[in-house]
């Protein structure tokens, strides 16, 4: 199984700065681990950085990258790479993850995630950035299977892939891990009309490191939105307990980037994971009697 110091029950949130108050406040036993985007916290410093140091210091604190490009063609930036290693040890971080992506081009960044040709080429290519990356941080990764609207190649084009083969390969070829987005599942398995299950199902467990469950949008019968900014929906709830079943529990992060509720709106739906994620456990020492 993928290495991770946090306990395979673990139930967390999203650290937004509009939440500081309130998970600053949390009774203890709210949530067990907060997600960040080092990017968003490198360097800050005033209330807004003692408020982080804070809660970096009374709970577990994972780390989303959202700027490496793992996919991008343009030269990793070894010096941001530094900061981040320094950063990622200060905070006591005990998992960093990164989008399988591309999101910068020779102009900078794009500010989207851009999905990457299914083929060996990319495979090659991004397994040899990631492998960069883990050296210069001094640490295992897992990277993040995104939503996407648009394939860059027909799947009867020549050498084409499909999206589980081309990220069982890379996990291989990099030696990393994987963060598993079951959103993400139900949104492509819509949009690109193909089975979550079959999907789910093809993923290594050995790898999965934790997982991410968010809201979307509908936007017709047959095209989802990946937006993080809604409740999460029936279909993903229900590919979650699957996914428990078929690999056992899995640290699990709930996403919220807009629309933000109030903090007990989302520890309700924290609740809801913590429920699955009983009825996983219930169910293994059933098994096991």
């Amino acid at each position: 199984m993928a290495a991770t110091a946090l306990p395979p029950t673990a139930a967390g949130l999203g650290l937004r700065r509009a939440l500081l108050g309130p998970l600053r406040a949390a009774p203890e036993g709210s949530f067990d681990f907060l997600e960040a985007a080092p990017e968003n916290w490198m360097g800050v410093g005033g209330a807004l950085g003692e408020a982080f140091d804070d809660l970096a210091a009374r709970h577990p604190i994972v780390c989303h990258g959202l700027s490496l490009s793992l996919g991008g063609t343009t030269p990793l930036d070894d010096l941001f790479l530094v900061r981040l290693r320094q950063f990622l040890d200060r905070t006591g971080c005990v998992l960093y993850s990164e989008h399988l992506s591309a999101c910068s081009d020779d102009r900078g960044q794009l500010y989207d995630l851009m999905p990457l040709p299914f083929n060996r080429g990319a495979i090659d290519h991004v397994s040899s950035r990631i492998r960069h990356v883990q050296d210069m941080l001094g640490r295992r990764i897992a990277v993040e299977n995104i939503s996407y609207y648009a394939t860059l190649l027909p799947a009867d084009s020549p050498g084409a892939m499909r999206e589980s083969d081309f990220i069982n390969e890379v996990l291989h070829r990099a030696d990393c891990d994987l963060l598993l987005d079951v959103n993400n599942i139900i949104v492509n398995a819509t949009n690109h009309r193909y089975d979550p299950l079959d999907f789910l199902h093809a993923m290594p467990g050995d790898r999965v490191a934790y997982l991410h469950v968010a809201g979307h949008y509908d936007e017709a019968e047959d095209l989802k939105i990946d937006t993080h900014g809604a409740p999460v929906s029936h279909p993903v709830w229900d590919l979650l307990a699957e996914t428990y079943r078929h690999f056992g529990p899995r640290p699990t992060l709930l996403e919220r980037d807009f629309n933000l509720p109030p903090l007990d709106e989302l520890l309700g739906e924290l609740a809801t994971v913590r429920t699955h994620l009983a009825a996983t456990g219930a169910a293994s020492r059933r098994d096991a009697a």
